[in-house]
């Protein structure tokens, strides 16, 4: 994994001006181990490399001069093809220096062209600029593991990175918010609309696009997207292609140059990845080791509710004996937490899900210190129909975002000026209802196999794209590679036409997940309820990012005061209001550190409010 980014005017560029060595230095904590940079008269092509595959031989940027081609690559992402995609360009006449992703990746788009997308199974986000057709090519994955932000600048230029950071280096590109950005932030938030970079004039790729930047302008064409169709397969069939594309997948994801350990919290899609990591290991006379996050004192505070029935320790030391791996207990304290709310903000450019953000960005900068990639459980909720909103009837047929019902609540914290010009329902309203007029559903469908389409592509428009964009920020903030099995376009694309009464097996959330894998996992783990990512319970979490908060109020500077409501922010210190800000991850506590990291953020970045 890696940090790319590039510029291209066609009035001319200024080799090795002092922006572009600012664009790369904000991408040093994604790519320490090597940087680069290629300029051409109206061209420049940068990238910070964290070593995986082929140290020596996989450099970047990679540049390929024959057959009458002339390309400049800088690409940031893992292929898990790679094998089957070399031999086909061997074919074809190709020669390879090395055994990089990378090299096949640069030699796949010299012979297919934009072509070459279709045929990549992997996560990726990277840009090639033609020298001879003056052009650049820009791609990002099918599912957007990889981010790939970008701005078309007034004067007709074409700015990118891997972060919103990095364009702001660019003297083109200014921290300007608009009303609507302040609805992404307060209405939507911590997601984002799809392609929204939430700044003026930043936009990112959607997942699953690709285009070309010309002299003519940008043109982005979608090269793949979740299609409906017949499920033939009966519950036996289905079964075994499950477990084999599931496991096929993951295996697939363990090649690498460096040592692979995988996040392991108890819970059935960690303890999948796991065990058959450990299992592949063994084969090859290794020990895997596995990684927990934990929170100083939680014991002592923790209580059973409908989304957390039990805490994880006890199913941790289960399936971590079961599959013999080396398993390590990370402790966080709640004083480093609060302190990582900012850095957390750092690193993904935007304010996010409070403690959930910082405490993986504290986990994955201790993972870093022993490991270079590790796989993780992400994903597999919106596939299988893990989450309460696709089993939970109620939640279900209720029009909006499953995850956050909460609207007028939130533009209760909206001061009157910006809520007028915004409208809080229509703005959330159309932005729910495009997502699901999209959705490829079949004609005829029984109503809850449509519902359940409906939500899949909500899932994976929304939720799951704030899932994983945290992800790759607070891991790559420590040069720490996350790799996603069940981010597999092959599963998601078999399991989008599976039947409902399939999914639902024993009335079990992800029940056929669960019953593909048996032998696989312990039973105690198979069907272990569904527990979400462990967040802190200590009440001195509380009382920290409250005093925070009050210190914000306090400040006639404060940027937060001039887009919310004094009164509203507070009235959270006394709230008793159920309703979670964005998923049963952030209630009280989360909501008042969501607003603290708001204030930072508007401060640090220098927003200039339009």
């Amino acid at each position: 994994m890696c940090g790319i980014a590039g510029y291209v005017d066609y009035n001319g560029v200024i080799a090795g001006a002092d922006e572009y060595e600012e664009m790369l230095d904000t991408l040093r904590r994604r790519g320490p181990d090597d940087e680069e940079s290629v300029f051409y008269p109206c061209a420049a092509m940068l990238h910070a490399r964290l070593s995986v595959v082929d140290p020596e031989n996989g450099r970047q940027p990679m540049l390929y001069r024959e057959r009458g081609r002339d390309l400049c690559l800088v690409y940031n992402g893992e292929l898990y093809n790679t094998e089957e995609i070399r031999q086909s360009l061997l074919s074809k006449g190709y020669t390879f220096i090395g055994h990089s992703d990378t090299e096949v990746l640069l030699k796949a788009y010299a012979e297919w062209g934009d072509g070459c997308v279709d045929r990549f199974n992997g996560i990726f986000a990277f840009a090639v600029w033609d020298n001879v057709e003056g052009r650049l090519f820009i791609a990002r994955d099918r599912i957007g593991v990889k981010p790939f932000f970008y701005s078309v600048t007034k004067d007709g230029a074409f700015v990118f990175g891997s972060e919103i950071k990095t364009l702001l280096k660019h003297p083109s590109v200014s921290p300007v918010i608009t009303a609507e950005s302040v609805g992404e932030i307060i209405l939507l938030g911590p997601g984002r609309t799809p392609g929204s970079g939430v700044f003026k004039d930043i936009a990112e790729l959607a997942p699953g696009c690709c285009g070309y930047f010309t002299r003519s302008g940008l043109k982005v064409r979608r090269y793949w997207r979740l299609t409906d169709g017949e499920h033939t397969d009966d519950f036996e069939k289905t079964t075994h292609e499950v477990e084999r594309l599931v496991v096929d997948s993951i295996e697939r994801q363990l090649v690498s140059d460096v040592p692979v350990c995988t996040f392991l919290s108890g819970g059935l899609d960690s303890s999948i990845i796991s065990a058959v990591a450990a299992r592949h290991m063994a084969k090859k006379g290794e020990v895997l080791h596995t990684y927990s996050v934990h929170y100083k004192d939680n014991e002592k505070y923790f209580q059973k509710s409908k989304f957390q029935p039990n805490s994880d320790d006890e199913y941790i030391d289960i399936i971590s004996s079961y599959i013999g791996s080396v398993h390590h207990k990370i402790v966080i304290d709640t004083a480093a937490l609060v302190d990582a709310l900012f850095e957390a903000t750092d690193a993904r450019d935007l304010p996010g899900m409070a403690d959930v953000y910082s405490s993986l960005l504290l986990f994955c900068r201790e993972i870093k210190k022993e490991a270079t990639v590790v796989l993780s459980g992400e994903c597999a909720d919106e596939i299988f129909a893990g989450y309460p909103w696709y089993t939970d009837e109620t939640v279900r047929k209720v029009a909006g975002f499953p995850w956050s019902q909460n609207t007028s609540y939130r533009a209760s914290f909206l001061k009157d000026d910006i809520a007028a010009e915004l409208n809080a329902s229509d703005f959330v309203r159309e932005r729910y209802e495009k997502t699901v007029r999209e959705s490829s559903i079949l004609p005829g469908l029984p109503p809850e196999e449509k519902r359940q389409r409906e939500m899949i592509n909500l899932n994976f428009d929304w939720f799951m794209q704030t899932l994983l964009d945290r992800k790759d920020r607070m891991s790559m903030y420590s040069g720490l590679e996350v790799r996603v099995p069940f981010c597999d376009y092959r599963i998601a694309e078999y399991m989008y036409r599976v039947l409902w009464k399939y999914k639902y097996y024993k009335g079990r959330e992800k029940g056929l997940l669960r019953h593909a894998v048996a032998g696989l996992l312990p039973e105690d783990i198979r069907w272990r309820k569904k527990s979400p990512y462990p967040k802190t319970h200590n009440p001195n979490y509380l009382a920290a990012v409250s005093e925070l908060l009050r210190d914000v109020i306090a400040s006639p500077s404060s940027p937060l005061l001039s887009i919310v409501k004094k009164s509203a922010l507070e009235g959270l210190f006394t709230s008793d209001v159920s309703v979670p800000w964005y998923g049963q991850l952030m209630t009280v506590p989360q909501t008042i550190a969501y607003f603290v990291q708001v204030d930072y953020w508007m401060r640090k970045y220098g927003v200039i409010i339009e």
